[in-house]
């Protein structure tokens, strides 16, 4: 266990560095100057509306059949290790060895969504842009709840459901925030008592820092809208491959934080 600690220490210091480039930096000041000129009132009536919606979304997808049908999934999967697992909680004697394996088949296909949603947004239109953040939300959630599964918590529990909402806060920063927040809330959670149900502390969500990812939102559907003009035999191939190749990498970024934070958190709650 301990040699498993030592590699997500070193996954921290890899991942989580930042190193601006001029071009970075550029672009890092004019999104501050942007939001500077909101006023503190307007910031926090945009945080607090986008708090609720990411609330209903993770309520509403936690109440599918499809999340359901993938608890019993994840079970019937640890059962091939440990036939006597009959509930989620169950799966944390699982070795973490064999809950990488469970999380890898799942998180393929979460790819699989982010990359296709990616690349039907880049045949452009007005609708399929404006349905492109809602849709990339709904699969970084559900990705993080598959996650949770996985790894032996159960998202239905209040708790769990602020600890995951945070951290899908922290995994769909940008880079230049992700370190900070990231200690922050392993901070919260090894604070936290295991039969606790109801989560102690600020319940809100996002940050101001949450705010630049509706920017990156608005320059990529410009980018799009841009390279939807480059037509292959009268398909927009190029808007299609950009699209989808960066929904797959900010998928990708999402699962990879979330597999960590699952991770080191059993190991935390494990006394390594």
């Amino acid at each position: 266990m301990s040699q498993r600690w030592n590699e997500i220490k070193e996954w921290e210091e890899t991942f989580f560095h930042y190193d601006a480039t001029d071009l970075g930096g550029t672009y890092n000041k004019w999104n501050e100057r942007l939001y500077e000129q909101l006023s503190q009132k307007q910031k926090q009536k945009w945080l607090e509306k986008m708090d609720s919606c990411l609330i209903h979304l993770q309520a509403w997808l936690q109440h599918s059949r499809s999340h359901e049908e993938t608890k019993k999934r994840v079970i019937a999967h640890a059962r091939l290790f440990d036939s006597s697992i009959t509930t989620i909680e169950q799966l944390q004697a699982l070795p973490l060895e064999q809950l990488d394996y469970i999380a890898e088949q799942l998180m393929a296909k979460q790819r699989l969504l982010a990359l296709g949603q990616g690349g039907l947004t880049g045949m452009g239109g007005m609708f399929l842009l404006l349905a492109d953040l809602p849709a990339l939300a709904i699969i970084q959630l559900r990705s993080l709840q598959h996650l949770a599964l996985v790894y032996g918590y159960d998202v239905r529990r209040p708790i769990e459901m602020v600890n995951l909402l945070k951290l899908f806060y922290v995994a769909t920063l940008p880079k230049a925030y992700q370190a900070e927040e990231w200690d922050k809330l392993l901070e919260e959670v090894e604070r936290q008592e295991r039969e606790h149900i109801f989560y102690e502390g600020d319940d809100a969500i996002l940050q101001e820092s949450s705010l630049e990812q509706l920017t990156n939102q608005l320059v990529k559907s410009f980018v799009i809208t841009m390279l939807r003009k480059k037509l292959i035999q009268g398909v927009p191939l190029v808007g299609m491959a950009v699209s989808a190749g960066l929904n797959y990498r900010f998928s990708q970024q999402v699962i990879e934080i979330g597999q960590h934070f699952y991770q080191k958190r059993r190991l935390i709650e494990e006394g390594i």
